[in-house]
Order: structure tokens, then C-alpha cells, then sequence
């Protein structure tokens, strides 16, 4: 007998296991064969586990544990990312609930704030990480603000500087007027918004053709305070007739040119295009070719400067609003028009962001993109999906210049050091004190901080040891894989080949794996301000971390956005049910239940290998080694939904319903041979799948695996590395793999085929057993059609047929006719019939039938009209119009069934 509880406990048992593994070591570098070294995703120190980071970190612990098993050398790289606007943000947020400014309180101060902040949330989130069994290095816990890592950055920042790579330059950036700091392209959010085209009539100087104006069309009125030119197209000859010619700008009184460019659309607006070289990347670039003044009419919060009177103090939209009030005024506003377009906003606190000319740093990418963008096109990086590629190889195709200055307070301040006294500048890995040309004391540091990004793309490297001891990085680099979102392809994955190539001469990482956006039930993203989205933590004290784990691989699929099945309750915000995630604990359950039968009927157990001494015993052993071969092959190449999908179908309807079963009686034989065959054969398909089952779920298998004796796949270890073959003090995340190799003795087509056929007539005669609503111990008669070779099969395993399927007779061949008061069924290789008189009323069960087509005829139809109707469809809620396709698909297959079961009983 077993002293496995009857239930399986999961909130006690996860958290002591995760303790039992940190505790032994099982977490840290591993040594083997081959390496294995998988850098995280370091989320942000005042961050907390989403579904996106559940699904991420699962993928990369199922694949670290698998690698682990396999031999190789393994360790999975944890840490943190100090995050510079959003810890930035939370610490402003918290010292103004307290009455202080950080800018009262000093830039010292307010960094010991951050740090405060940090100490105090920053381990919130691994924590989360750790109680889902995320089997990371917690020993060796990386920061990107700790000493070690501050050093690597600072020599990235001084060597690309002394290079040539680094460098300050006046530009167009994005800039967020809340935040008041720049933002990169790739960090800004596009949003549609409804706007308008507001066409503003340009006095000019002296009238051209009669024409005593010209109009512009612009969807930033406010910004015309700063125009310094007008463009048209270079093919508009219209237009170009006024080239040359000198506006005199309404409320400024500026004089201005009219130009020709490439950069204008003539079929926008009327073809005259106001130009702001402070305030647009294009205008920018037609003032830099024709030499415009560029004039900055805001200052970092988005108010207009002084100097414009009335105006001066004004933010954006009053500004606006003043500006077309001040042109309808004067008559110069010649009409306005809607206009939809695209928005850039701050991806951190939701402002619009404000396109603005400052001093700033940038990297100059062209020697670094070049390298870059060969190491995928070589394959020495490959994607996972490959679609993924082109989205990498379109970014660096089109990459500009990389702006990585701040303003903020929180980062790794960017090391350049200026002399006021005689003006000398350069970038040092020491802080300067004394001007090392003059000798002045009047030096001071650069007041910016670098783009969190710049010092995240070091992550594979610098959390190994570099610059200072590169040797810790022999044998373990390039790391293996990369798993991560396709937000991030541009703003890190592509930086951290850039970066590693230079500094390393070595890609970061040999594959990049894309993980599956999760989406809300109705397909929207999931966010707190939709109230929709589920928290890991809720899902993991509800179901246990396995079923979690094991529900998020099954979702994983080629394509890339996989909606989550949680219900809501909207009053609370919190889930009802998963019952996707309520499928996974049953698996749990199953996995529990299925090998605490099996040690309840270990009596005078011993171990030995397994033998296929009956028919089911050789297509298990077959099936078994072909689930070895196609799990790590699955594992291999990142098919991860495949993996978990697979094994589940193969352990619960191969092992458990069918396999277990026909071993019970074997189990109670009084002939010991017979038990100990079934006992041995038992023990090792279930050893076999706990081993395949451990990745995603490491919990349940261990806890079982413990209480398991010892198999021939641990007598087989134990001959090979001298260890105790039984459980006692060892952990099956520490196992062996099982060898694909290793089993294909087992492998047995022709055993499979013979099982296959008698399963498959066993499973359709139990199927119309419950169809007819049948006892499971009523015996019928069969009559099966067969080919000679397929009949053969059967009549070979008829004794099998006869007990299994509970057939009162049985007939087979190959011109067999179906008999009276008959149903019929068909699978691969024989059609079967299955004598219901005096089992079922026929007829009593035609009109049954009949009744029931009726009705779900008429509740099809209902739903049919409803979905036909454009209104609904305009005024329902995207879930409640997804709820009637999803009934419409489950009424149809319905009908489909009853009418082929009805057309059945009156064949």
C-alpha cells in the first residue's frame, strides 16, 4: 500500500518543493555536456507577474529543466531591471502623497529614494517567479544598477565614445512633456485619434500671379508659431510657381521662404506645407537642406515659451484653440476638415508625445546594424517562429541613429565630464574632480541618464562576468535561446546582437523564440484599466502552478495570439473560473491518481526491465518510445504547445484509460511472474512519463516521483554513474532524460497495428454503448467487414476483443452484411456493426431522435436569424456576439450527429 494521500495538495506541496530544490543546489549551474544557458527577461524592479511573464518564464523553465535532465550544462540567468522611468515615476508619485518635491528634495536624495524603492519592491516579482517552480539561479541574482554591471556599462559608454559611436547632436525627439525626459522611437505608442485639417491662409510679401496668399494644411495649428519656411512638392508645377516667393507668417510677422522638396506630398492638403524644423523629424531634415532657423515654441512641459504674448504660458491644446480662434478672427482660417490619424504617445504614462528639438546623446548605428543584421540572414540567429525574422530585418533595414539619453535622476548617469574653465570634454570610466588639461576644478558631470535599454542590452554578457573576468563566459556563450515578446524585437533583441558583436565578437544567443501575446477572452489586450486582466498569482492559488504552467503551453501555438478562457466577476474585477486551467488540474489529479494505483499494487515488487509479454504490453512499449522520440524532439525545437499537448493526449488515453486498465487484472494475478512483469512494465512507463511530464510539470511528478521505486531507467543510471538506484534523497529534476536512442528497441509497428485495430473497435462499440445510454456490462453481438489482412489482425486478438469489449459474439470477414436491428460504426480498416434488438426500442429511439433534431433545428435558426441581423452585430459586446458563433458551431455539430445517428437506425 501507498502512503500517498488520496488528493493531491498543491498549495502545500509547490511551496515546500521550491524550498527542497533552492536548498540542494538544483537551481544553480549544472555541469554536462554541451551548454545550456538562458538569459531571463529581466523584468522591472516595480513590476509583478502578468500572464505574459507566466507564459514567458514557463517556456523557459520547461526548456532549462529538460536540458538539465538531458546532461547538459544548464543554468538559467535571473534579474532585475532598474527600470528608469517607471521607478522614477512610482518614487515622484510616492514623495508627492508625502508633500515633497524631488526637486525640493535634491538628486542624491531622491536616488537613495530609489534605492529605498527598490530595496523594498524590487524582489516582488521574483518571488512570484519562484513559487512557480521557475528553476533560475536565485543564488546569483543580477541587477542592471548593480556595481559590477554600472562597470560594464560605463566601459560600453567610454569605448563607443572614443570610438566615434557615441555622440552629442541637436535633434528631433520624441518628447514626453510629463515625464520630461525623450523617448525612442520604438518606446512610443501609436494611436489613432480623430482629429482634423485645418487650412490656414500665409499672407505673402509680395502677391505672385494675382494670388496675394498661399494655403497650408496642418493638423498642428499651434506649432505654426515656429514655422521658419513653406515647402511644395518638386512635381507640382502649380505650386512651383510660387517658389522663391517670401510669406509673411500671421501673428509672428516672421518672413519666410517658399521652397521646393522631395519630402512634400503634392496630392496632400493644397500642396503647401507649412515647415517647423523644431517641431517635426521631416521639417527637421528640409531645414537642415535649406538652411531654416529652427525655433523651439515649447518648452518641456509643452507650454509655449515667452515671446509669443497672449500665447506664452499656453500648453498644447489652449494654444490651439487660441491660434485657429486668432486666424478665424482675422480671416485667415480658410476651412477646416476631419482627419483621422496616428498619435505617438509615452508608453509609460499615456501623454502625447511631443516631437522636440534638444541637445541629446545618440549611438550611431551604420557599423553596428551591418554585423547585426547578417547574423540572422547567416542563420546564426534564428528565429522561432521564422516569420519573426522580417520584422527584425525591416527594423534594422530602416534604424536610425539610437537616441539614449534622459532626463531623469534614476540610471546610470551618463559618464562625460566637462571642464567650464577650458572646455575640455571626454568620456572616463572614473569620475573627474580636476580637469586634466587646465587643471580647473570646475568640472562637472553630464546631468543625464542613459535609456534604461542601453544598459539592459548587455544583459547576456555582463551578467557573466565581462569586462572583468571574460573566462567565466568560456564554455557558456553564446547562450542557448532567447525567449521573449515581439514588443521587444526591436528596443532589446536587436541592441543585444549590436552590442555582443562588438564587445563579444559573438552573437548573443543561437535562437530567438517568440512567445504568444495572451489576450483577454474577447480578444482585447489584457490591462488593468479594462478590468480584464487575470494575475498569475489568483490562477496559481485556485488551480496550483502546474495546471497553470501546463494550460499555458497547451495554448502556444504557431500563431501568435491565444486568448485566455478566464470568466469575470465585473464588481470585483477578479476571475470566477478558467476552465481551460480546470482541465490542467485534472490532468494533475489524473497524474496523481494513476500512479497511486499503481504503488497500491506493488506488493513484492522488484525491479527489472520491462518486457513486452502481451499485445498491450508491446504497443505500449512502442508508443511509449515513440513519445520519447517525438517529446524531445518537440523540446528541441521550441514546440512547446506540441510538447504539452501531445504527452497530455498520450498519457490520459493511452497510459491511463487504456494501458493501466488492462494491467489491473495482471496486477491481482496469483501467477508472481505474470504480477512482476506487470509490475515492472507498469512502473516503467510511468517512470518514463513523470521524466517527459517534468518540464511543465515539475510539482506533481516530483512529489509522485519519490514515492515511485526505483525503475529500469534508474537501474540503468545507477550503472553508469554509481548512484542509489531507489528514490530516497534524490530528485527527479536531477534525473536522466530518457534517451530517445535508448528506446527504440522498444518500437513495434507491427505490434501497434494489431493493438490499434482492437482498440478502435473496442472504443466504438463503448461509444455507442453510451450513445444508447446502454450499461457498460451489457454484453452485444459485433459483426465487423474487413479487408483479409485487418480481419486477420482481429480474429488473432478475438480473446481480447471478447473480455475487453464485453461482445457476446463476434463475428469477422470480409463480406460480413450488416444483420437486422443494427447501428454501425467506421474506422481505419473494417466497418462494424452492433446488434442493439433487444437492447434498445428502435423505434421509441428514432422518435427521440427526431424530437431532439427539432429542437436544436429551432434554436439554430433563432441564433442564425439573431447573427444575420446587422444591429446586433453593431450594438453586442464583442463576447456576447463570440457566445453566439461558439453555440451556432455547437448546435451544428449536434445536428450533424443526431441526423447521422437517425439516418443509422433507419438504414
Amino acid at each position: 500500500m501507498t502512503d500517498m494521500p488520496k488528493t493531491y495538495d498543491p498549495q502545500t506541496t509547490e511551496p515546500q518543493l521550491v524550498e527542497r530544490w533552492i536548498d540542494a543546489g538544483c537551481y544553480q549551474r549544472s555541469k554536462g555536456t554541451g551548454d545550456c544557458t538562458v538569459v531571463i527577461p529581466p523584468p522591472n524592479v516595480t513590476g509583478v507577474l502578468h500572464m505574459g511573464h507566466a507564459l514567458d518564464d514557463t517556456i523557459q523553465d520547461a526548456f532549462i529543466r529538460y536540458n538539465r535532465m538531458a546532461g547538459r550544462s544548464t543554468r538559467w540567468i535571473v534579474g532585475l531591471d532598474h527600470a528608469g522611468i517607471s521607478t522614477q515615476t512610482k518614487v515622484d508619485k510616492r514623495l508627492k502623497e508625502q508633500g515633497v518635491s524631488r526637486l525640493e528634495l535634491g538628486r542624491e536624495k531622491f536616488v537613495d529614494a530609489c534605492w529605498d524603492w527598490t530595496r523594498e519592491y524590487g524582489g516582488t516579482i521574483v518571488k512570484q517567479i519562484k513559487r512557480m517552480g521557475c528553476s533560475a539561479d536565485f543564488a546569483d541574482e543580477q541587477f542592471t544598477m548593480s556595481p559590477q554591471f554600472s562597470h560594464a556599462v560605463r566601459k560600453v559608454f567610454c569605448d563607443w565614445y572614443h570610438a566615434g559611436l557615441i555622440y552629442r547632436g541637436e535633434r528631433i525627439v520624441n518628447w514626453c512633456p510629463n515625464c520630461c525626459t525623450a523617448i525612442s522611437d520604438d518606446e512610443a505608442e501609436y494611436k489613432d485619434e480623430h482629429g482634423h485639417l485645418w487650412y490656414l491662409r500665409y499672407p505673402l510679401k509680395e502677391p505672385v500671379d494675382g494670388k496675394d496668399y498661399i494655403v497650408v494644411a496642418t493638423t498642428r495649428p499651434e506649432t505654426m508659431l515656429g514655422d521658419t519656411g513653406v515647402a511644395v512638392s518638386q512635381d507640382d508645377p502649380e505650386a512651383s510657381r510660387f517658389v522663391g516667393a517670401t510669406v509673411v507668417l500671421p501673428i509672428v510677422g516672421r518672413e519666410i521662404p517658399i521652397f521646393a522638396d522631395w519630402h512634400v506630398d503634392a496630392g496632400f492638403g493644397t500642396g503647401f506645407v507649412k515647415v517647423t524644423p523644431a517641431h517635426d523629424p521631416n521639417d527637421f531634415a528640409m531645414g537642415e537642406a535649406h538652411d531654416l532657423e529652427k525655433i523651439n515654441v515649447f518648452d518641456e512641459h509643452a507650454h509655449v515659451v515667452d515671446g509669443y504674448g497672449e500665447f506664452s504660458g499656453m500648453d498644447r491644446d489652449e494654444a490651439r484653440a487660441a491660434v485657429v480662434a486668432w486666424f478665424e478672427e482675422n480671416g485667415l482660417l480658410d476651412h477646416v476638415e476631419d482627419h483621422d490619424h496616428s498619435v505617438m504617445h509615452c508608453y509609460r504614462c499615456d501623454t502625447a508625445l511631443e516631437p522636440w528639438l534638444s541637445e541629446q546623446w545618440f549611438v550611431a548605428v551604420d557599423k553596428l546594424k551591418g554585423p547585426a543584421t547578417e547574423a540572422v540572414t547567416s542563420g546564426d540567429v534564428t528565429f522561432h517562429p521564422k516569420r519573426w525574422e522580417q520584422t527584425y530585418l525591416t527594423w534594422m533595414e530602416n534604424l536610425k541613429d539610437w537616441c539614449i539619453s534622459r532626463q531623469l535622476w534614476w540610471g546610470h548617469r551618463i559618464p562625460v565630464f566637462t571642464c567650464e574653465d577650458c572646455g575640455w570634454e571626454d568620456a572616463s570610466m572614473d569620475d573627474v574632480e580636476v580637469c586634466p588639461e587646465c587643471g580647473g576644478r570646475h568640472v562637472h558631470q553630464d546631468p543625464d541618464v542613459l535609456d534604461t535599454w542601453f544598459s539592459s542590452q548587455l544583459f547576456p554578457f555582463a551578467t557573466q562576468g565581462w569586462p572583468e573576468h571574460p573566462e567565466e563566459m568560456a564554455g557558456h556563450y553564446p547562450t542557448k535561446a532567447l525567449v521573449t515578446a515581439r514588443d521587444i524585437i526591436a528596443l532589446w533583441v536587436a541592441r543585444m546582437i549590436m552590442s555582443s558583436l562588438y564587445f563579444c565578437d559573438r552573437i548573443p544567443f543561437e535562437d530567438v523564440v517568440i512567445y504568444a501575446t495572451i489576450l483577454a477572452k474577447d480578444g482585447s489586450r489584457m490591462s488593468k484599466s479594462k478590468g480584464n486582466g487575470v494575475d498569475p498569482m489568483d490562477l496559481m492559488d485556485k488551480y496550483g502552478a502546474d495546471a497553470m504552467r501546463h494550460n499555458l503551453l497547451t495554448l502556444v501555438t504557431n500563431n501568435q495570439d491565444v486568448r485566455f478562457d478566464a470568466v469575470f466577476d465585473k464588481d470585483t474585477g477578479a476571475f470566477e473560473a478558467s476552465p481551460r486551467t480546470e482541465q490542467a488540474r485534472a490532468f494533475v489529479t489524473k497524474i496523481w491518481n494513476a500512479c497511486r494505483f499503481a504503488l497500491m499494487n506493488m506488493e513484492g515488487f522488484e525491479p527489472g526491465a520491462p518486457v513486452a509479454a502481451t499485445p498491450e504490453d508491446a504497443w505500449m512499449l512502442s508508443r511509449l518510445a515513440k513519445q520519447v522520440a517525438e517529446t524531445t524532439a518537440c523540446l528541441e525545437e521550441y514546440r512547446f504547445g506540441d510538447y504539452a499537448r501531445g504527452l497530455q493526449g498520450f498519457f490520459w488515453n493511452e497510459v491511463c484509460d487504456w494501458y493501466i486498465e488492462l494491467c489491473k487484472g495482471r496486477l491481482q494475478s496469483e501467477d508472481p511472474e505474470v504480477r512482476a512483469c506487470a509490475q515492472r512494465n507498469l512502473v516503467f512507463v510511468l517512470d518514463t512519463s513523470l521524466r517527459l511530464l517534468h518540464p511543465v510539470m515539475p510539482f506533481v511528478t516530483e512529489k509522485v516521483w519519490e514515492s515511485m521505486p526505483a525503475s529500469a531507467l534508474d537501474l540503468a543510471e545507477a550503472a553508469k554513474t554509481g548512484c542509489d538506484p531507489s528514490h530516497d534523497g534524490r530528485f527527479l529534476m536531477l534525473s536522466a532524460w530518457p534517451e530517445p536512442a535508448a528506446y527504440g528497441a522498444y518500437v513495434n509497428d507491427e505490434a501497434e497495428a494489431d493493438f490499434e485495430i482492437a482498440r478502435a473497435l473496442v472504443s466504438g462499440v463503448r461509444s455507442l454503448r453510451a450513445r444508447y445510454r446502454l450499461s457498460p456490462r451489457a454484453e452485444v453481438d459485433v459483426v465487423v467487414k474487413a479487408a483479409p489482412a485487418d480481419a486477420a489482425r482481429l480474429e488473432a486478438q478475438r480473446d481480447f476483443l471478447v473480455e475487453v469489449g464485453r461482445l457476446s459474439s463476434l463475428l469477422v470477414g470480409e463480406h460480413a452484411e450488416k444483420p437486422a436491428n443494427s447501428v454501425s460504426f467506421v474506422a481505419p480498416g473494417f466497418e462494424a456493426y452492433v446488434v442493439l434488438e433487444g437492447l434498445v426500442d428502435l423505434g421509441e429511439e428514432a422518435k427521440r431522435l427526431e424530437k431532439e433534431v427539432k429542437k436544436v433545428t429551432g434554436e439554430l435558426a433563432g441564433i442564425e436569424r439573431t447573427l444575420g441581423n446587422p444591429g446586433f452585430l453593431a450594438k453586442a459586446a464583442p463576447e456576447v456576439v463570440e457566445a453566439k458563433r461558439a453555440r451556432k458551431e455547437e448546435l451544428e455539430a449536434t445536428l450533424s450527429r443526431l441526423s447521422a445517428q437517425l439516418e443509422d437506425l433507419s438504414e
